[in-house]
């Protein structure tokens, strides 16, 4: 009897929202773990790549172990036999967040995140949108209360960044927390007396 694969795997979704560079980071960092990743990329993430990074669709696509089609609907991830330890959506558009939700699973990416939740699996949404009207913050506590994370990426300025990459990196490093996936990248508050004398210092 062949035992099934293990192997822990990540879904790693691109929707057409600002922040392209979160999902490619993510990628970048995953592939120094025992993770193997499966990406997915919307339409509209394929324009926002070339826009705001240097990186072709190709470039992005060699970051992952596996990549899916959106149109395919049939994929691996689109089973929820096939055992993964959740999905990330980096960035998560507000046109995807609101298909999550609704259960209106016409593209892979919404689809796999489906399945995630009716898995009981960790899904985390990385909603990139300001400023958010009524439902859009309807349609995010509905999503919480059905068991996804909603993980906005919001800068960090406590950690005195002194780039893009700086913020970028710690974003990405707390997103991965989630899934208990260490990055090295986030400086880990003790609360030792050291700690607290050399913040104040700081802010002086």
């Amino acid at each position: 009897m062949k035992l099934p694969d293990l192997t822990p795997r990540l879904v790693v979704g691109i929707s057409g929202a600002s922040g392209a560079i979160y999902g490619v980071r993510i990628l970048e960092l995953l592939r120094n773990t025992p993770i193997t990743t499966h990406l997915v990329v919307s339409k509209a993430a394929r324009l926002t790549l070339a826009q705001e990074t240097n990186l072709r669709l190709a470039d992005l696509e060699e970051l992952a172990d596996t990549v899916h089609s959106n149109h395919d609907v049939g994929a691996s991830i689109a089973s929820g036999s096939f055992r993964t330890m959740g999905m990330v959506v980096a960035p998560c558009s507000i046109k995807s967040m609101s298909e999550i939700a609704s259960g209106m699973t016409s593209t892979l990416l919404a689809r796999a995140a489906d399945v995630i939740l009716k898995e009981r699996r960790k899904l985390v949404l990385m909603v990139r949108e300001t400023p958010l009207h009524r439902n859009h913050l309807r349609t995010m506590a509905d999503l919480s209360e059905l068991g996804a994370i909603i993980a906005p990426p919001v800068p960090a300025f406590y950690t005195n960044p002194e780039s893009v990459e700086d913020i970028v990196d710690h974003t990405v490093g707390r997103v991965l927390d989630l899934f208990d996936i260490e990055t090295g990248l986030v400086k880990r508050w003790t609360g030792t007396a050291e700690e607290m004398a050399s913040q104040a210092k700081t802010a002086r």
